[in-house]
């Protein structure tokens, strides 16, 4: 069903984050109800060398907060008005930096290891990949146990995968597998898309999964692109703007939150951005005219969460990466295109970014550049080194609380907009989905 965003339902929901999970497994919200705007932050929307001069981007000082990283006090209501604001106010710093990260599990069963993250360091969430599903009944088990671990935490957890169709999918066997984007994209129905949303959605929801890095929004204009090609709807702009909005609404509407990428545009890419670091030379206006029209769509359609990429564009920072640059996150992003939502980065393990920068380096780039939520794919080492190097950061006064709290406030209200609980999640009867999937193929194919 498609979900409605009352006022009133965005308030009771805070009111129950304030009050916070009780100690038992059906802890937790009801069923996600999207609030009518995104979260508030600030002002209004692989090749090797991969660098211009051919050497690694500086990783040197990072830069300055942006301006639009932290919501101004002015703009944001008093902490006796929001309870969103309350939370944030009662919680410690150590608990609103685990908000900031998202990390990799170990496997398919909780490890010790993913205990400590959840437990000790209060992780905001957990993203899923391949090896962590490999059937129905182990995948509802592992989130069940992830969300029964973070039941004393401050807010519930974020379980996030990419679930796009064709070869980027995260869903066990028992489900009827769906086409790429591309497929669609051929099709050229924008309520084929939005079913593929929905159904998308619904899947998700059956497992107990509450976010998936999906729509993809890059515009595919570079045939050599090894690794966006058919994950895009297409190489026209408005062929992607028109099929992308309508799955992300179809996300949205089964209670997911849909995170679309890679911002500003991996479509032009001749690099893996998960073995080096890719390079785009386009100027602003090239990228106005393509790249950028799928996101500011989504902008423009309140879309609660922007995954951005780990590519240089040196006519808009010819220092840091996109993921990285305040120019790119606090200024463009926020400031130019008005995006007063939630923005994760990629993968932090990624090729593009170990290549050429420590890990902690890295994390304090994209909180200083304007990042909400850092992903740590992969190791708990990696994840404590991020945690760690935060926590540090803004005692010693690198990373100014004010950012965090800037973070915090986002992530909760988004939480919060979703009413995400950690309710655990039956194994579910896939004969209907899989039946209304098979259904919509033949209407895809015909």
């Amino acid at each position: 069903m498609m979900f409605k965003r009352p006022a009133a339902a965005m308030t009771l929901a805070a009111a129950m984050l304030v009050a916070g999970c009780s100690g038992n497994g059906n802890a937790g919200t009801s069923s996600p109800v999207p609030s009518s705007a995104a979260p508030s932050s600030a002002s209004s929307a692989p090749t090797p060398s991969a660098t211009p001069s051919g050497s690694a981007p500086s990783a040197g000082a990072p830069s300055s907060p942006s301006s639009s990283a932290t919501p101004p006090a002015s703009s944001s209501p008093s902490a006796s008005e929001d309870p969103i604001q309350r939370k944030v106010d009662s919680m410690s710093l150590e608990e609103k930096i685990g908000q900031m990260i998202l990390a990799g599990v170990a496997g398919t069963t909780l490890s010790t290891n993913d205990k400590k993250m959840i437990a000790e360091d209060k992780i905001g969430g957990v993203i899923l990949y391949a090896n962590n599903i490999k059937d129905l009944n182990g995948a509802v088990s592992l989130i069940n146990a992830l969300k029964k671990t973070n039941v004393p935490n401050p807010a519930p957890l974020l379980v996030g995968v990419d679930q796009e169709g064709g070869r980027v999918n995260r869903l066990p066997g028992e489900f009827v597998k769906m086409p790429p984007n591309r497929t669609v994209g051929d099709a050229g129905k924008p309520e084929l898309a939005g079913e593929m949303g929905k159904l998308i959605g619904r899947e998700l929801k059956a497992i107990g999964v509450n976010l998936d890095f999906a729509p993809v929004l890059d515009v595919n204009s570079n045939p050599n692109n090894p690794v966006i090609g058919d994950r895009s709807f297409g190489s026209s702009a408005s062929l992607v703007a028109s099929l992308g909005l309508p799955e992300l609404e179809g996300i949205r509407g089964e209670g997911i939150i849909p995170v679309v990428k890679h911002f500003p545009g991996h479509g032009d890419t001749s690099v893996d951005s998960h073995l080096d670091l890719p390079v785009v030379n386009k100027t602003t206006q090239q990228l106005a005219k393509l790249e950028w029209i799928p996101f500011q769509a989504a902008i423009k359609d309140h879309v609660e969460a922007v995954m951005v990429a780990h590519i240089l564009f040196p006519k808009l920072d010819a220092d840091k990466p996109a993921s990285l640059s305040a120019e790119i996150v606090g200024k463009l992003l926020r400031d130019q295109m008005n995006y007063d939502g939630v923005v994760f980065t990629d993968d932090l393990t990624m090729g593009a970014i170990v290549k050429h920068y420590t890990l902690a380096q890295a994390a304090v780039d994209a909180v200083l550049a304007g990042d909400d939520i850092l992903l740590v794919g992969h190791g708990y080492d990696d994840e404590r080194t991020v945690f760690d190097t935060l926590l540090a950061k803004v005692k010693d006064g690198t990373i100014p609380e004010s950012r965090i709290d800037g973070s915090a406030y986002r992530i909760l209200k988004l939480k919060t907009a979703f009413q995400l609980h950690d309710r655990s999640t039956p194994v579910p009867d896939l004969t209907s989905i899989n039946a209304d999937v098979s259904a919509w193929l033949k209407q895809v194919e015909s």
